[in-house]
């Protein structure tokens, strides 16, 4: 099948609403930090890639899907445009600080209580392996291909702008796609020449819905 859209953006900037917004658009399934719980296969894929070993072939993970955004994907975005040279290359952003308070108040808060045990059961007991592996996935991603300071938000919102800079630079403007939250259908559809559809843009996982979802709300028992 091969990718058609690969998301070069970083999690917290629209990456689930894009996910929605590309499987209508395309036609076809979009990878996303999402589909790794339900695919507990992909995640040694993903560990070893994060510590440098990267597979031979991506379709082990990608190969059922026309599109890819969020973590782990946007962590590996130069090795994917080259594996899928004729795909768009989307980088979605948004402005460093607000990224920051999103990022912190969801993934890195998750991260960071899931690793010291606070964190309040979310998800049923069959499923803790699965998380505990996708957690040492995570963290290892983030150490070694974001910043070992991700923690820190003077750290953070430096690799961010870094990351941002070397999608920019390396990609030609004429495969580039940037989008930001707010920025609807047009810069997708115009890309994928596709047209605009009638339905407003989908705009889903607010901070307080991952928080939510996730148990950050909920005391630990």
């Amino acid at each position: 099948m091969g990718l058609r859209v690969v998301g070069a953006g970083l999690g917290r900037t629209g990456t689930l609403s894009l996910k929605l917004a590309l499987e209508q658009l395309i036609g076809g399934a979009c990878y996303h930090m999402s589909e790794v719980f339900g695919h507990p296969e992909h995640i040694p894929v993903w560990h070893r890639a994060a510590l440098g070993e990267l597979p031979d072939d991506w379709d082990v993970v990608l190969g059922d899907y026309t599109a890819a955004v969020d973590w782990p994907v946007a962590a590996f975005w130069r090795e994917l445009s080259d594996a899928y040279p004729e795909a768009l290359v989307l980088l979605s952003t948004r402005d460093a600080d607000a990224w920051w308070q999103s990022a912190n108040a969801t993934i890195f808060q998750l991260v960071a209580r899931a690793q010291a045990g606070t964190l309040a059961a979310a998800a049923p007991d069959d499923h803790a392996e699965i998380g505990r592996l996708q957690l040492a996935m995570a963290v290892d991603m983030l150490r070694h291909r974001f910043t070992a300071e991700w923690a820190d938000e003077f750290a953070a919102k430096a690799a961010y702008e870094q990351h941002n800079a070397a999608v920019r630079d390396a990609v030609p403007p004429s495969r580039l796609v940037e989008w930001k939250p707010g920025d609807g259908w047009a810069p997708l559809c115009a890309a994928l020449d596709v047209a605009v559809p009638d339905e407003p843009f989908p705009h889903v996982n607010s901070t307080d819905e991952f928080r939510t979802m996730t148990g950050l709300d909920t005391p630990p028992s």
